[in-house]
């Protein structure tokens, strides 16, 4: 089962209805109903988006469709974080850089999320920790990406993979 509808099953358990609909949009939650664009030209790019709505049924309350209020703003970002958290764990990040995974595109692939939603959580990360953050034996760089394995039997850090 591909991860986008792994996540529609998600949401039924939830009780959160999904329709895709020709729309302006590329998505909307409210009231345990999320409308996704159909128009979406990849699933990739759909599961993007889902992940961002369901973020919204988690972290949102109200009508935020006015995005020039500053807490509308913050609802916004919390369903985003959530999303990018959900979709691109760091620890996954991690499990990236065992497997050799060497720049932006394959790493997109391998969480199966668009580069721009990748960037765009990159991004957040490094507004979250900083340029980098340690986790276990490895740092994950934010600027420049790439993860830094430390080794026991040495005294200085390895750059192994980096973008």
């Amino acid at each position: 089962m591909n991860p986008y509808d792994n996540l529609l099953n998600e949401c039924s358990i939830l009780d959160v209805e999904v329709y895709e609909v020709s729309m302006k949009n590329k998505g909307l939650y409210s009231d345990n109903v999320i409308w996704i664009n159909k128009l979406l030209p990849t699933l990739i790019e759909k599961y993007c988006v889902l992940a961002e709505e369901v973020g919204h049924h988690h972290t949102t309350t109200g009508d935020i469709l006015d995005l020039t209020s500053i807490e509308n703003r913050k609802q916004e970002l919390r369903a985003r974080s959530w999303a990018y958290e959900r979709l691109i764990p760091i620890s996954n990040i991690i499990e990236a850089h065992k497997l050799h995974i060497v720049n932006r595109y394959e790493l997109a692939d391998f969480f199966n999320v668009t580069e721009e939603f990748l960037d765009a959580a990159l991004e957040w990360y490094k507004s979250k920790y900083g340029l980098c953050v340690s986790i276990y034996n490895f740092t994950v760089c934010f600027e420049p990406s790439g993860v830094i394995e430390m080794f026991e039997w040495l005294d200085t850090p390895i750059l192994t993979y980096g973008s």
